[in-house]
This record gives C-alpha cells, sequence and structure tokens, in this order.
C-alpha cells in the first residue's frame, strides 16, 4: 500500500525565501504539514475527513535539522515515515531532499495525539478501526521495506 503512495513535492516559492533567496527556516515546519495531510489524504484519511468523523489530530511536539539551503525555485521532495503509533500518539519523522541532486535539506520530527471534538483522547482501535489498521498495515510494509534495503545492502558487499 504504501509502496503505491507518491512522495510530495513542493517547489520553492520567492515569499519563502529571504532577501538572499534561501528559504526561511520556519518553512520547513509547513512544508512538514503539507506532506502530513497528504499522506493522510493518499490513505484515505485528509484532515476533512476525520474532522467529519469527529476526530482531530493536534501537534504535540515538532522539530528539525537543518542540513543544507534550499533556495527559490528549488524543487524538493519530502518523505514521510511512521516512527511511532499505538492507536492514540503518532510521531512522524520527515527528510527534505532536493529533488534533483537528491541531497537532504532538512530532517525533522513531530509528534501528534487524537482527540474527540471535546479534547479528550481518542483510540483510533476503538473509534475507526480502519484507519487503525492504515496506519498498522503502513509500519509494517516500512519496516519490511527497511528489512529489505538492509538486506540488499549486505547482499552486494558479499
Amino acid at each position: 500500500m504504501t509502496n503505491e503512495w507518491k512522495v510530495y513535492e513542493h517547489r520553492v516559492q520567492y515569499y519563502e525565501t529571504d532577501q538572499m533567496g534561501i528559504v526561511h527556516h520556519s518553512n520547513y515546519i509547513r512544508w512538514f504539514e503539507e506532506a502530513r495531510t497528504d499522506m493522510l489524504r493518499q490513505a484515505g484519511y485528509g484532515y476533512g475527513k476525520l474532522e467529519s468523523l469527529g476526530i482531530i489530530s493536534p501537534v504535540l511536539q515538532v522539530s528539525s535539522d537543518y542540513q543544507s539551503m534550499t533556495h527559490f525555485e528549488d524543487l524538493v521532495v519530502i518523505r514521510v515515515k511512521l516512527l511511532q503509533f499505538n492507536g492514540i500518539i503518532l510521531r512522524l519523522s520527515y527528510q527534505v531532499e532536493d529533488s534533483v541532486t537528491k541531497e537532504v535539506r532538512c530532517t525533522g520530527e513531530s509528534k501528534h495525539c487524537f482527540l474527540d471534538t471535546e479534547g479528550r483522547p481518542v483510540s483510533l482501535k476503538k473509534k475507526n478501526r480502519e484507519m487503525y489498521d492504515i496506519f498498522l498495515q503502513m509500519m509494517e510494509e516500512q519496516e519490511r521495506s527497511s528489512t529489505d534495503s538492509s538486506d540488499d545492502g549486505r547482499a552486494g558487499t558479499q
């Protein structure tokens, strides 16, 4: 399922840059959110659908590590990976790469929870089993993909 997903692409806009044409650091956090909402939409559970089901997912924590500069009109891809999911808490990682050179521009993480409209924690396992299963499947596929990648790397060195 996740293998069929498209990575999120973003072309740097002029308003996202400073006088030197370099992306202002705050925009990477926005791009994380764009990529996260795109991932959820591709999974069939965009924020609009979540909210119509009475579920909200606020950000609890966010961090970023800036590694190289991104400039006006650069095209970047943002890869999202699930790090943790237990039905109530969701933790994601992000990697922003130049689409041409593949150079990593920024990495980061965000942590979210699921709440009802009154602000009480929600267990997706109980409230929306389909969404819960989608996240579990994503985690399993990522683990399998990670294992396959490391196996391939080892095979090439033997």
